[in-house]
C-alpha cells in the first residue's frame, strides 16, 4: 500500500533537537505557563487544583462556546482536537476517499494534500503566483475544479508566505466550491498574526454551507505545546469527524483544555495576540535588515501575516541542499521550500527573542555565502 509522509514535519522531526537554532518552527517564541496566567495566584490555584480526570471528549461546553465566539459559530458547530493536525487529519479521513479529486493551494502547509493521497485522492494544485505578491490564480482555480471535486483546501493566512485572501478572492474560491458541490477546507490557524493591522483575518466560516474551518493555539496565541486545535463544520460533519476522533486520539488533555479556556477568554486573548504581533512585527523588521543587507544574495516578497518570512536565495543549488548546508555548517534549522512544492526558497520564522534570531540570521548569511563562493 502506498504512503506519502510528510515530508516536512518528517524534516522536524529529525533535525529540530539536533541544532542550536531552530528557525524551521511556525510560530512565535512560546508563552509561559507563568505568562499565560499572568501570575494571579487565584489562576495558578483552579490550575493546581484541576482533577485529572478525562476531559470532555469533543471539548468542555466553556472551551467550545469560546472557540465558537472566535469564529462567529455556535458550540454545536465545534470540535476540540490534538491541535489543527488533527482536525485536518480526520476531516480528510470525513470527506475523501479512494477516486475522489481534491484541490489544494500552493505553496501552502502540505498536511491535507498528503492526507488526501494517502486516502487514495487524485489530488490538483492551484498557485499562489510570486509575481502578483503570492496572490492567487483564480483562473487557474476555476480549470483545475471538476465536476468531481470533493474538496477545496486553502490555508488563509497562508503558510508559508502569509497572503492573507481579499473578500472578492475568498468570494471567488466560494463560487469555485458551489459551481460543483465541493467542501471548503479553511485552515485558518494563522488568523489573529496580521503584520499590518490589527483588524483579524475574516473567518470562511458562514460563507458557504459546505465549509470547515480549522484553528489552533499554537500560532497566533504562542501555545503549541498545548497540542489543542479545533474545527468548525455544520453538525453532520462534526459528529462524523468526532466519530474518527474518538479512533484517533479519544479527546485532548484535560489540563490543555483548561488552560485553553484561560487563553480563549477574551481579555487574555487580545493580551496574547498583542504580545504574538509585537514579536511578529519586530521579528520581520529585524529580518528585512538582513535581506537588504544581502548584496542582493537574498530577496523577499512581504507577507502580510504569519511570524514566516518565505525568502527567496539567488543561488543555483536545490532548496534541500541549502537547508541541510545551513544545518551542518551553521547549526540552524530552518524549512526547504521543496517542502511547500516551490524551489530557491527558504521558510524562515522570524517572531523570535531578538538577540537569538540575530545570531541564527548571522550564521545563515556567512553559509550562504560560502554556497556562493563555491566553498
Amino acid at each position: 500500500m502506498s504512503f506519502t509522509p510528510f515530508a516536512l514535519e518528517e524534516w522536524q522531526s529529525r533535525h529540530e533537537q539536533t541544532v542550536t537554532h531552530d528557525l524551521a518552527d511556525s510560530g512565535c517564541h512560546p508563552v509561559g505557563l507563568g505568562e499565560l496566567l499572568d501570575d494571579d495566584p487565584e489562576a495558578i490555584q483552579r490550575l493546581l487544583a484541576t482533577a485529572l480526570h478525562y476531559p470532555p471528549v469533543g471539548g468542555s461546553d466553556t472551551l467550545r462556546g469560546l472557540i465558537a465566539a472566535w469564529h462567529t459559530a455556535a458550540p454545536r458547530n465545534v470540535l476540540v482536537t490534538v491541535g489543527a493536525a488533527e482536525a485536518n487529519a480526520i476531516t480528510v479521513a470525513s470527506l475523501v476517499g479512494p477516486g475522489d479529486h481534491v484541490v489544494v493551494m500552493e505553496p501552502g502547509y502540505r498536511q491535507v494534500r498528503g492526507c488526501a493521497l494517502n486516502a487514495g485522492a487524485d489530488v490538483d494544485a492551484f498557485p499562489l503566483d510570486p509575481d502578483r505578491h503570492w496572490r492567487p490564480d483564480l483562473d487557474a482555480l476555476d480549470r483545475v475544479v471538476r465536476p468531481e471535486t470533493k474538496l477545496i483546501a486553502i490555508t488563509n493566512p497562508n503558510n508559508p508566505v502569509g497572503t492573507i485572501l481579499t473578500e472578492t478572492e475568498m468570494e471567488a474560491i466560494v463560487a469555485a466550491a458551489d459551481r460543483v458541490g465541493a467542501w471548503i477546507l479553511a485552515d485558518e490557524v494563522y488568523r489573529g498574526t496580521e503584520l499590518l493591522t490589527d483588524h483579524i483575518t475574516p473567518s470562511f466560516w458562514s460563507r458557504y454551507e459546505k465549509t470547515v474551518c480549522v484553528g489552533s493555539l499554537s500560532k497566533a496565541f504562542g501555545l503549541p505545546g498545548l497540542r489543542l486545535g479545533w474545527l468548525v463544520a455544520p453538525p453532520a460533519l462534526v459528529d462524523a469527524a468526532w466519530r474518527r476522533h474518538e479512533y484517533a486520539t479519544i479527546s485532548t488533555g484535560k489540563l490543555s483544555m483548561h488552560l485553553a479556556e484561560t487563553a480563549l477568554a477574551p481579555a487574555t486573548r487580545d493580551r496574547l495576540l498583542t504580545r504574538n504581533r509585537t514579536l511578529i512585527r519586530e521579528g520581520y523588521t529585524r529580518l528585512q535588515r538582513w535581506i537588504a543587507a544581502s548584496d542582493g544574495l537574498l530577496s523577499i516578497v512581504p507577507p502580510e501575516a504569519t511570524a514566516l518570512a518565505f525568502v527567496r536565495y539567488h543561488l543555483d543549488h536545490t532548496s534541500l541542499d541549502v537547508a541541510n548546508a545551513l544545518r551542518a555548517r551553521g547549526n540552524v534549522l530552518v524549512s526547504a521550500g521543496a517542502h511547500f512544492g516551490i524551489e530557491n526558497h527558504l521558510r524562515i520564522t522570524h517572531g523570535l527573542k531578538p538577540d537569538y534570531l540575530d545570531v541564527a540570521l548571522g550564521s545563515i548569511d556567512r553559509v550562504l555565502k560560502e554556497l556562493a563562493k563555491g566553498t
